[in-house]
């Protein structure tokens, strides 16, 4: 029910049930339904700019910091950011292209600091492996990286940190170096201090853009471009919907 309700709020399908709307009003209020089917092109083709792609997710990210330079923390936690899926040329389910990134850096950050490694994400999509197995998959057979803790009951970021200080507040450990990309930070934290953690942010897989060197291509629709604006949406109203349930 939740992924509906998600696919009827985020681009694309959003804007298609506007333009739709539009068509529909067209016969029975013109103009209101012009200006619906307009505003829904126009929405759709900004969305697929690299202009507002880029910058709408970079607009979420902080300035990177070497996590390193601040306080010192217990472990190390890395969130699962998505899963392959059967992967014929592993015989089995695979980390995504975004969840790779996560566990990259997550290898530096442990190799670099020595801390434990707890690597935190379910089954969403009904793997037949939790996507915190995948990563221990990554991590252990191909990177040569312990990991301490899987955590694999979690369903989104709000419960990646519930499971997690489940994990590891009854040992103590409750500051963390968080690994996630740049442009979820802000929601992970979010969660991650509800949860209860002092969290260090170790953010990766930053967003680049900058008005310096701007071309035409950066005003012609692009998929790419498209998905960093539904990444972008996503985030918004996640975080939105982060707030409301850190105060229930």
């Amino acid at each position: 029910m939740l992924s509906v309700v998600k696919a009827l709020l985020l681009p694309p399908l959003n804007l298609f049930l506007l333009g739709f709307l539009g068509l529909w009003l067209r016969q029975r209020r013109a103009r209101l339904g012009n200006v619906l089917l307009a505003l829904s092109l126009s929405l759709l083709y900004v969305l697929s700019t690299p202009l507002f792609g880029s910058w709408a997710l970079s607009s979420l990210q902080s300035p990177y910091v070497d996590p390193l330079e601040r306080a010192q923390a217990q472990a190390i936690v890395a969130l699962a950011g998505g899963t392959y899926g059967p992967a014929p040329e592993y015989g089995a389910d695979s980390v995504s292209q975004l969840t790779l990134v996560r566990v990259r850096y997550a290898a530096k950050l442990q190799r670099m600091t020595g801390k434990p490694l707890l690597v935190s994400g379910g089954s969403v999509s009904g793997e037949t492996t939790p996507e915190a197995e995948q990563m221990r998959g990554i991590l252990t057979d191909e990177m040569n990286v312990p990991v301490r803790w899987v955590e694999d009951r979690s369903r989104d970021t709000f419960t990646n940190a519930l499971e997690s200080y489940r994990i590891l507040a009854p040992q103590g450990i409750t500051t963390i170096y968080l690994v996630s990309h740049a442009w979820h930070m802000p929601r992970a934290r979010l969660a991650f201090e509800h949860a209860g953690f002092q969290v260090i942010a170790a953010p990766t897989g930053f967003s680049s853009f900058g008005f310096d060197h701007l071309g035409i291509h950066d005003f012609l629709p692009r998929a790419s471009a498209f998905l960093n604006s539904y990444y972008f949406c996503h985030e918004v109203l996640g975080y939105l919907a982060y707030l409301i349930r850190a105060r229930i």
